[in-house]
């Protein structure tokens, strides 16, 4: 008998590795492997061509202490992570709105959620053109109400193409945060407020002493998806306004593609690349600790 279960178990093993190893070759192919040569190029000196030279902490040296560039990309990028916060809170009170009774939630639902599937560089051509200063829909709306007297070049604007291109961000990514929260909210057991209502308590107590901390993994994965999402935005800046007027909107992400693909520097981007990987692990796991270290859990005792 041991040996016979021993043998199923092998035979059960070997199916198991199978069906990963594939998806393990793949992971490994285009992602361990390429992680790899970025951190092995981000200390040498190579172009296409040219052998591979050691170079030591020569591009994170440059990057530190003679590169501007970087500093103003850093500074934007951080600026444009302010999105996310602003993006939750409209999910957040989007979700409280629609999981009401209220007659036709599901289709508020859809329409909230709507824009989220959208290809990015369609988000930008329609956003693009609400700001132009000529067609626009903004600038016709904010002149028939008599709110500006001249047309304003909100992509050409050193004081609104952040926020402009923030807004567009924020658009795309709320309805795709208010279904992460809804689904939270729904699994919430109703006796707790039920139980709280019969002790009580007013409506924002219950908000503030069940309902938001038993939102924390949907929340906390909200704050991860924005992360990324603030690091990645290429498709949008790039869209949108290209990183300009001048550098007001190049974010880290865009700087690392000019220094690579325009300028050729594929030594130099990998050393930011891999910086902005450590910042993106620093945040997360910061966003992890101040949600109580455990967010991926949620332990209800009925």
């Amino acid at each position: 008998m041991t040996r016979l279960f021993r043998l199923k178990r092998n035979r059960e093993l070997a199916f198991v590795w199978a069906l990963l190893i594939p998806a393990l070759i793949i992971y490994l192919f285009y992602r361990v492997i390429p992680l790899l040569w970025n951190v092995v190029l981000s200390f040498s000196f190579w172009a296409p061509g040219k052998p591979l030279e050691f170079a030591g902490l020569y591009h994170y040296e440059e990057m530190v202490f003679f590169d501007d560039g970087f500093w103003i990309a850093l500074k934007n990028t951080g600026v444009f992570m302010l999105a996310t916060p602003v993006a939750i809170s409209l999910a957040l009170a989007l979700a409280l709105l629609v999981d009401q009774k209220i007659r036709g939630r599901n289709i508020y639902r859809t329409l909230i959620f709507l824009p989220y599937p959208m290809m990015v560089v369609a988000v930008g051509i329609v956003w693009r053109w609400l700001y132009n200063d000529s067609v626009g829909l903004i600038n016709y709306g904010l002149r028939t109400f008599g709110i500006i007297s001249e047309p304003i070049a909100f992509l050409e604007s050193y004081r609104f193409a952040m926020i402009s291109v923030m807004a567009a961000a924020i658009w795309q990514i709320v309805g795709f945060f208010m279904i992460i929260i809804l689904t939270g909210l729904q699994n919430i057991p109703p006796h707790l407020h039920e139980a709280a209502l019969i002790d009580g308590a007013r409506a924002h107590h219950r908000f503030w002493r069940i309902t938001l901390p038993l939102l924390r993994p949907s929340l906390f994965l909200c704050v991860i998806l924005g992360v990324i999402a603030s690091f990645t935005s290429f498709d949008l800046i790039y869209t949108m306004t290209g990183g300009g007027p001048g550098r007001e909107t190049e974010l880290l992400i865009t700087y690392i593609y000019k220094a690579s693909f325009t300028l050729s520097q594929f030594d130099y981007a990998a050393a930011m690349t891999v910086v902005m990987f450590a910042l993106f692990l620093t945040l997360a796991t910061i966003a992890n600790r101040l949600s109580g270290g455990d967010a991926g859990k949620v332990d209800i005792t009925d």
